[in-house]
């Protein structure tokens, strides 16, 4: 339908209005609306099934637009997760869901979505997982959301939103070395704080921007929750276009929505990247941001290169990049988890996974593993990690006395050869 009305709107508020109806929905309206794709794993999921159970229906609302990934705690660590995991899996085969993806060829969900089409520009995306604001870099409006409502929306296709306020950051000016789409989202979480966009949505602008790779923009929208957003979202541009030519969209598979040129924004941040450096989030917020160059003095027992924040091809080339023909320090272990089964597979065919094994490093499976504190990587009291993940609560990927620092994958694939926080040689 025509979004045509007087009223300007930024791409939030065009996106809702169209999934509930209506020409224009003002911020603070309460609307019901249509959702494009509903998204649980193996943790969220099962309660969500229940939850679908209690309402009597028989079927979910369309088996093709729901998503169903295992990946906390897959290969499955123990016989609780093995349960968890068999809830999935009778629950797809029972309802005919079309995209379950079993071990072989699931992946973390937020790279695994976007890598098989199932987020386009347009969508209104929904998942039980905090992360799955991750799909705004594609143009579309996604969120987390509890089990409960995940279980209404697999009955109905239907949720309820509040239409937010925008926040938009203008970035312009080109990138230092090494730097990427983490830093900069940890520069944005460090400036406003956890609590500096609750229930916001954030545009992401300027010529930085356009020139940020696909991977940087996930990375980025990945973690607009931290900052307590409840959208990240990127304009759709000639890469992004490219990225969905690549996995097979045809531009008429999706619909483009911009903001309107004088759209009202609650704030305007402008940025110059140029004045970004390598940033580290220290324990125990993502809001703790420090520059790396200052922390060299911080040792570190464990590495982590993964999850669905960083653990995407550039972020493994990275990784390799400062790895290769070296060796990691005697004194740590070093991790590195790439995020699908497709980006594993690319990766062993360029070489990096021979690279990082030669350097000391192991090699996992795609899961999300240590980022949780699930499994393959756990912390011990005392000991410390710097982290490609997204989060850094105490006892996030472990003991409650352990300390997690989070960085890109520059720095964390630097502090492995050192043993301490360190930065890249130029």
């Amino acid at each position: 339908m025509s979004l045509k009305n007087n009223k300007p709107q930024t791409i939030a508020q065009k996106i809702l209005a169209c999934h509930c109806g209506k020409e224009y929905v003002e911020e603070g309206e309460i609307v019901n609306a249509n959702v494009d794709l509903v998204l649980g794993n193996d943790i969220t999921m099962p309660l969500a099934i229940g939850e679908f159970k209690k309402i009597g229906v028989k079927k979910v609302f369309n088996k093709n637009k729901i998503a169903i990934v295992p990946d906390h705690f897959t290969p499955n660590k123990d016989i609780k997760s093995a349960e968890q995991a068999k809830i999935l899996r009778d629950f797809a085969a029972e309802y005919e869901i079309k995209n379950y993806f079993e071990i072989g060829c699931m992946g973390i969900e937020h790279a695994l979505i976007p890598e098989a089409g199932l987020a386009v520009p347009g969508d209104l995306i929904i998942g039980a997982d905090s992360h799955t604001c991750t799909y705004g870099a594609l143009g579309a409006l996604s969120t987390g959301m509890g089990s409960t409502d995940i279980g209404m929306a697999m009955a109905t296709g239907k949720t309820w939103f509040m239409v937010p306020k925008t926040i938009r950051f203008n970035f312009t000016g080109s990138l230092n070395p090494w730097v990427s789409g983490k830093d900069l989202i940890l520069f944005i979480i460090g400036k406003i704080g956890v609590d500096g966009a609750l229930y916001r949505s954030l545009e992401f602008t300027g010529d930085t921007i356009s020139g940020l790779s696909m991977d940087g923009r996930f990375t980025m929208a990945n973690m607009v929750i931290e900052a307590g957003a409840k959208f990240g979202i990127f304009n759709v541009d000639s890469k992004t276009k490219e990225f969905l030519s690549k996995i097979g969209k045809r531009d008429t598979e999706y619909k483009i929505f911009g903001s309107d040129p004088d759209a009202v924004y609650e704030k305007i941040y402008d940025i110059n990247s140029d004045e970004i450096d390598l940033l580290v989030a220290a324990p125990n917020l993502p809001s703790n941001v420090k520059k790396a160059k200052d922390l060299g003095n911080v040792t570190i027992d464990q590495v982590v290169i993964g999850s669905c924040t960083n653990g995407r091809i550039e972020d493994l080339k990275i990784a390799n990049d400062i790895l290769a023909g070296k060796k990691v320090n005697k004194n740590l272990r070093v991790i590195i988890i790439p995020a699908t089964q497709k980006i594993y597979l690319e990766a062993l065919k360029r070489g990096f996974i021979e690279n990082f094994i030669k350097a000391g490093c192991v090699v996992s499976t795609p899961t999300c593993g240590p980022c949780l504190g699930g499994h393959m990587g756990i912390l011990a009291q005392g000991e410390r990690a710097i982290s490609t993940t997204n989060r850094n609560f105490v006892g996030r990927m472990g003991h409650p006395k352990s300390e997690v620092y989070l960085s890109g994958p520059a720095v964390a694939a630097a502090s492995a050869l050192t043993g301490r926080i360190s930065l890249p040689e130029e």
